[in-house]
């Protein structure tokens, strides 16, 4: 079946948003903006700035900038939550080589029977392999040339591995005491950090595509601690397990034990701030959320990259 719309040019694209009551003073801005910004991408925007039952009319005075900001702050915002998930992705593989390593040898990760599931650990492996083959990384060339090995050390093969992969490795190991080896260098319970670490597979998948982040309601949810840690449960907002909320909280949690002192939590904070205080509810902050220990306490952090 094909689509019956047609292709609208940018002037077109205009005049549907001011039909809808947009207001557009600079409109050569505007067009510019979507010359290079899909309208689709922006228009999905909307929704916070329209009529509660008709989301194709405009509140009154809303216009192509307060649109704009509000895409803005979610790009600015996709950019804070994936630098902080790629730094929990090599902080827990480097801590998951480490932990595998010293207890089980270099090649700790091809013993089946460390891992509960062994169609999902031929699986893990299997994609693992394809990862190894398609990298061009002078150290995966060097054991496989010089050392003839198919499969690198530990070490060497989390390099490779994606966020996603990582998550089943550590998902899928067998005994307890080697998960909580893991998990309590992040103070969090074994079955916390799993669900964690696949939320934020899922969340990277999201950043990495430009994907709307600041108020998407989550398919992929990450299960909350109810005891430990201390300085993370009484900031949590249970009630909006499905939002970004509880998602910052604990990133800020990883970041602070990953890297003392780096100013991504103040950073963080400052940009939520530059957010109108009645959107706040819909990345699922609670309403007294500059209240709790996490947002109200002074930051004393050193300047780190």
């Amino acid at each position: 079946m094909s689509c019956s719309k047609t292709a609208k040019t940018y002037p077109e694209q205009l005049e549907i948003l001011k039909s809808r009551g947009l207001l557009v003073p600079d409109e050569a801005r505007a067009l510019h903006c979507l010359e290079h910004h899909n309208y689709y991408r922006l228009s999905a925007y909307r929704f916070p700035l329209t009529v509660a039952d008709d989301p194709d009319r405009f509140l009154p005075d809303v216009t192509f900038e307060n649109l704009w900001d509000l895409y803005h702050f979610d790009r600015t915002l996709r950019s804070l939550v994936s630098e902080a998930v790629k730094r929990v992705e090599i902080s827990v593989r480097s801590r998951w080589a480490y932990v595998l390593a010293h207890a089980y040898g270099p090649q700790a990760y091809e013993d089946a029977a460390l891992f509960h599931n062994p169609r999902r650990h031929t699986e893990s492996l299997a994609k693992l392999d394809e990862a190894l083959d398609r990298s061009d990384e002078v150290f995966v060339g060097h054991y496989r040339n010089d050392y003839k090995m198919q499969r690198p050390p530990i070490w060497v093969a989390c390099e490779v591995m994606s966020f996603g992969l990582l998550s089943r490795f550590y998902e899928n190991i067998k005994l307890d005491r080697d998960r909580k080896a893991i998990s309590t260098t992040y103070g969090l319970p074994p079955d916390i950090l799993k669900s964690l670490l696949e939320h934020c597979a899922y969340i990277r998948n999201l950043c990495a595509h430009h994907a709307r982040l600041w108020n998407r309601r989550f398919t992929i949810t990450v299960t909350l601690p109810h005891s430990s840690p201390a300085a993370v449960v009484p900031n949590l907002h249970r009630a909006e397990d499905r939002r970004l909320y509880n998602t910052l909280v604990l990133l800020d949690h990883m970041i602070r034990i990953i890297e003392p002192g780096s100013q991504w939590p103040r950073r963080l904070k400052a940009h939520i701030l530059t957010l109108r205080p009645d959107f706040h509810p819909l990345m699922g902050f609670p309403a007294d959320w500059q209240k709790l220990p996490l947002w109200s306490e002074p930051s004393t952090a050193e300047v780190s990259p």
